[in-house]
């Protein structure tokens, strides 16, 4: 049996067409299958099929289809498909391979699979697009067959678009240019299927025709939309009139050149021979990519050599230039995994979040097709390994990654990466450092105290460095007394002696540790504590248990720390592996333990002020462990300023979360303050592991209501990177932890993201049910804004259902609740859903109220991508009132929106913008 959606609804069964009755009992049958497998309500199925103007005896019309419907599939012979009753609604049970909607849906997700290569993934979607047959659901009217309609040409573009991308990435332009134009011609405003056009006539060499496609698509949009053509179409366009592709042609993200290099170092002198060695590289045959490894030991310069090359040679990459510090070698212990580093490549691209792809092979399948077709530059510095390292590195021609480390990585060499080993500075080399950062009269004034410097700091570019910087800092200072006070240095370092005296730069860190003053002294071995890259004044002066100004001065002075940012302060690696060994033999362990605590103290605390901004009403705040005697929160002092510090700051968050066992508490508190940030920013890979990370924390605590917490929000993220099944294990197992301690708002904000998750997989009747349970516990309890945010929830799904009355009702309570509490963040999707009711109860007028509200609301508290949803329905109500004028302002500002975001939804407001143009006059 075969069940035919796209084009006009039929049924073949036993190689035959079977009769499906009058035009009614098609959309009878085709509203069961759309949602095939599972129960839809009476009255959904008497909204959909009918409109708003049901018979008068409707239900008792709608029993006599069904009847028939089941009679029909009896007698096509076909044991399997089934029309059942089930909750209140009724079931088509059948294979959905069986119905062409459905096969198409999975042939798609196959394409989209990561496990699957290339070629795979196209010829899945070669036939998920082969198996359209028309427009879906061909003469069925109505608004919710028009809805249906309106998805499927979406999904259908989306469809191409990824189909397209493989197809070129594959080399079969020809094959892509054999399809695109008839889809070009029926969605005339999809500009990604029209940049795909463009970028397969020139890979067929005919560029004069995808830049006269330009001209074609600039028209068409002023005339119709009154827009001009998005960023990635102008991009596109200047690269072909410079004949150069940007470096996104294999992928959908064009015109965006990242520099993530470091600044060059001022004064930078000799390494001749190597810089020579990877300008040789760079000259080779570039018809593979390449890669450079710099390894030497610890202070050698590795970096600084690198950085400086890249500039001089980022000319000859004009894909951009892509930097990350691995911390291979950090003291804190925690190096970038190859999924943090990937990510932040995909952002600097600016892939937006909503697009990541969720596992880690198909994140560096993203990376490596937006390095395919234009030469990027890609130094990845401080590597610890080759695992590491070999997911980052780029296969495109033209590609060139250049890797630090003090490990050789061998394994990259044997595989054709050209080692470059970093030594000492030549006395030549080592001369020039200083005449560059000292200058050349003092230089020139005392030869033998600069030959007896270069000596004692073992021609080690970093002490070296230190050196230059104490210098240049007291210009008055003979080079000879300084060089004294560098021999006597060396004396007194036994037991930090490094087995290699000729390479151990210790000897200059002690000489300009020991000339500062005690409190500056102690203030850089308790940075050793810090889990590092950075820090900030005021976390410092938490570390310190006191104001640290006037030390942060002075360790910048003596260059053992660097002001990289206003405010901001790191160190070198082998620097803080260096105040990490004084910390540990100089400060006892309660001091040390001191420091830790309330630089997590300070962390915790100013997390948690922050997030209040960015949910007033959270629910159920923790009790936080006192704030320890010398630390002090951060000051937050609005919306923007929370989300600002949890930018600048949540990578050391991340990081800080891994700490010993007695700290659980605070590692425990930083995950639930981080929680909020990271989902609304869509760092979901992040929300997991740092709420693993807690729920480890809390398990061991022994804490159940903890561990509760953790396990729901581990199923949130989980439902965000669509891994539904173990959201579902975690959501259960915190339901149940709640249960155990009779935690009652626990339980309802389970049932509450229970109902999301279904929500996100279209199961609305189940939604509903967990949105009820949520809002009987908030009601027992008595806790109102978990009412109001409950309320708005059942109001919703009962709208979704086709009950606007009861959903109107629920939703007007949830909103007097809101205003009650003064919530007017939450206040704001609960007049979107007044909208959405009003609007499909006829009262345009009201529906326009309520969106316009919620728009405002949206727009206050910088929630964008809400905003465009409730400016997109705002549009429809215009729309069918006549209004075409407002309509079209009000989807061109949601356009303008979800184009700023890479949003998706931006193609289906551009469906919408179409539609108006096929109403206008």
């Amino acid at each position: 049996m075969e069940l035919r959606l796209f084009g006009e609804v039929q049924l073949r069964a036993g190689g035959r067409l079977r009769d499906l009755g009058t035009p009614r009992q098609h959309a009878v049958l085709a509203v069961l299958a759309v949602d095939a497998g599972r129960p839809v309500p009476i009255e959904v199925l008497v909204d959909r099929v009918w409109d708003e103007d049901p018979p008068a005896a409707a239900r008792n019309v709608l029993y006599s289809h069904l009847s028939r419907i089941r009679r029909l599939l009896a007698e096509a012979g076909e044991m399997s498909v089934n029309l059942t009753r089930r909750g209140g609604g009724y079931v088509l049970e059948i294979d959905p391979d069986d119905v062409d909607l459905h096969r198409f849906t999975h042939l798609v997700e196959r394409g989209s699979a990561a496990n699957h290569g290339d070629a795979e993934r196209a010829a899945a979607l070669t036939e998920a697009l082969d198996s359209w047959q028309g427009t879906p659901l061909a003469g069925i009217t109505g608004e919710w067959a028009e809805q249906v309609r309106t998805t499927w040409h979406r999904r259908r573009v989306e469809a191409a678009v990824q189909w397209s991308e493989l197809q070129l990435r594959l080399g079969r332009a020809a094959l892509v240019l054999s399809r695109i134009p008839d889809l070009v011609t029926e969605y005339p405003l999809a500009e990604p299927l029209e940049a795909l056009f463009m970028k397969a006539l020139h890979a067929v060499g005919r560029g004069a025709e995808a830049i006269e496609r330009f001209a074609i698509v600039r028209r068409r949009l002023a005339d119709q939309l009154g827009v001009e053509p998005g960023a990635e179409l102008r991009a596109l366009h200047a690269a072909l009139l410079r004949d150069e592709l940007p470096a996104t042609a294999s992928g959908g993200y064009a015109g965006v050149t990242p520099a993530q290099l470091p600044a060059d170092t001022r004064g930078f002198a000799g390494r001749r021979a190597e810089l020579g060695e990877l300008d040789r590289v760079l000259a080779e045959d570039d018809t593979a990519a390449r890669t450079v490894v710099l390894s030497g030991t610890a202070g050698v310069g590795k970096t600084t050599l690198a950085i400086h090359w890249a500039h001089t040679a980022r000319a000859r990459f004009p894909g951009g230039q892509l930097y990350v510090n691995l911390r291979g070698f950090d003291p804190s212990g925690a190096p970038v995994t190859p999924s943090e580093a990937v990510r932040g490549f995909l952002e600097a691209f600016e892939v937006p979040r909503d697009r990541l792809p969720s596992t880690l092979e198909a994140q560096i399948g993203l990376y490596r097709s937006l390095l395919a077709t234009h030469p990027v530059l890609v130094v990845l510095d401080n590597a610890r390994d080759v695992e590491q390292v070999r997911p980052l590195l780029p296969g495109a021609p033209g590609c060139l990654a250049v890797v630090t480390s003090r490990d050789q990585l061998r394994g990259l060499v044997t595989t054709g990466a050209h080692p470059v080993a970093v030594d000492l500075l030549d006395r030549d080399e080592a001369f020039a450092v200083l005449h560059e950062r000292i200058g050349a009269a003092r230089v020139a004034a005392e030869p033998g105290a600069v030959d007896e410097i270069i000596d004692l700091c073992a021609r080690l570019p970093l002490a070296l460095a230190v050196v230059a910087a104490r210098a240049a800092t007291h210009p008055r200072f003979r080079l000879a007394a300084l060089a004294d006070q560098l021999r006597e240095a060396r004396g007194g370092l036994d037991e930090f002696a490094d087995t290699d005296p000729a390479t151990d730069p210790r000897a200059v860190f002690s000489w300009s540790y020991r000339r500062l003053s005690p409190a500056a002294a102690r203030l850089f071995r308790q940075l050793g504590l810090h889990p590092g890259p950075d820090i900030g004044v005021a976390a410092t002066a938490s570390l310190a248990g006191r104001p640290v100004r006037p030390e942060l001065t002075e360790l910048a002075r003596a260059h053992l720390i660097t002001e990289h940012a206003a405010g901001r302060y790191s160190c070198h690696d082998l620097l803080r592996a260096y105040a990490a060994e004084l910390v540990y033999a100089n400060d006892s362990a309660a001091d040390r333990h001191d420091a830790v605590e309330r630089v997590l103290g300070h962390y915790v605390h100013t997390a948690y002020l922050a997030d209040g901004f960015l949910d007033p009403r959270r629910e159920v705040p923790p009790t936080l462990s006192p704030l320890p005697d010398g630390a002090e929160p951060g000051r937050i002092a609005d919306h923007n300023h929370a989300l600002t510090w949890f930018k600048t700051e949540y990578r050391i968050l991340l990081t800080a979360l891994h700490q010993d066992a007695v700290f659980d508490a605070q590692v425990w508190e930083l995950g639930w303050t981080l929680r909020r940030f990271l989902a609304i920013q869509g760092h979901w890979q992040d929300e997991l592991v740092a709420l693993t990370t807690a729920l480890a924390a809390a398990t061991r605590l022994g804490d159940p209501a903890k561990q509760a917490f953790a396990h729901c929000y581990v199923g949130c993220s989980q439902v965000w990177l669509g891994r539904y099944d173990d959201a579902r294990t975690n959501l259960q197992a915190a339901l149940n932890l709640y249960e155990s301690v009779d935690d009652v708002i626990g339980q309802a904000e389970v049932h509450h993201r229970y109902a999301w998750m279904l929500d996100t997989q279209a199961k609305t009747v189940e939604a509903l049910a967990h949105a009820e349970k949520a809002l009987a516990l908030y009601r027992g309890a008595e806790h109102l804004a978990g009412q109001a945010k409950e309320l708005n929830a059942v109001g919703w799904f009962h709208a979704l259902l086709g009950e606007h009355e009861v959903a109107v009702e629920y939703c007007q309570e949830a909103l007097d609740l809101h205003v009650s509490l003064g919530d007017l963040l939450n206040a704001a999707p609960t007049w979107d859903s007044l909208g959405y009711a009003h609007s499909h109860l006829g009262d345009a007028t009201r529906a326009v109220e309520c969106y316009s509200k919620a728009i405002e609301l949206f727009r206050r508290n910088g929630y964008l991508i809400n905003e465009a949803r409730t400016l997109t329905r705002l549009a429809d109500v215009h729309h069918d009132t006549g209004d075409l004028e407002a309509a079209c302002a009000a989807w061109r500002h949601a356009h303008r929106i979800l184009d700023q975001l890479g949003h998706p939804e931006a193609l289906l407001v551009l469906d919408k913008l179409r539609k108006y143009t096929a109403d206008r006059p």
